[in-house]
């Protein structure tokens, strides 16, 4: 380290101590702000479609879909793996109290392109049972792995009468850093992005 270093360092040492409790904020503000503008970078044009909220034999149907931004896709084609998790959650609205969470079920899918043999293939969990696929195409890959089709989410006779609706969220984790570089970047975002779509709201259950 310069001695021009070690300088600044003893003169921030020495100021008082309201200085370096603004100069801790304006760094911390400066940190998020930074993350946030990274996150909604990485995600672009990334969008949930949906979610389609439907109901059939008292139970609450979903269907949701990703569409990736041409960056991820063009990471994919290039032999990237992606791993995205979604997260498909009812909650009741309360007007006077933050909406409350009911039950929700998630999702891991996997993607894995292989551009030399042009292999695709992507692995479903969701935390009890892994499904694995080989795909012919690129496309077809991403029509099943971004697809939570026709989920059942709940029973519409274990809710009690109210205002509810579903929270999608979508998030797409960075690839692991080395260590030492890892480190040095505690202060970015551990989200390649994370993205989160309501449904409208609707009423449901009997009183009790």
């Amino acid at each position: 380290m310069s001695s021009l270093a070690f300088q600044n360092i003893f003169r921030y040492l020495r100021s008082p101590l309201s200085v370096r409790a603004n100069a801790l904020t304006i760094l911390f503000t400066l940190t998020l702000s930074l993350m946030a503008l990274c996150t909604y970078s990485l995600a672009g044009d990334t969008q949930i479609i949906g979610p389609e909220v439907t109901f059939q034999d008292n139970q609450i149907h979903v269907t949701a879909s990703l569409s990736l931004n041409e960056k991820s896709l063009q990471e994919l084609r290039n032999g990237v793996t992606k791993e995205l998790k979604f997260n498909i959650d009812l909650f009741r609205v309360w007007k006077m109290w933050p909406d409350e969470f009911v039950i929700g079920k998630f999702f891991v899918r996997t993607l894995k392109t292989d551009p030399v043999t042009t292999e695709y293939k992507a692995t479903s969990s969701d935390g009890n049972t892994i499904v694995q696929k080989k795909f012919k195409s690129f496309e077809s890959m991403l029509q099943w792995a971004l697809l939570i089709n026709d989920v059942k989410l709940a029973n519409i006779k274990d809710l009690e009468q109210g205002s509810y609706f579903v929270r999608v969220t979508v998030e797409s984790k960075i690839r692991k850093l080395p260590p030492v570089i890892g480190y040095f970047m505690i202060f970015l975002p551990e989200n390649e992005f994370r993205i989160v779509k309501d449904s409208p709201y609707f009423p449901l259950g009997t009183r009790k």
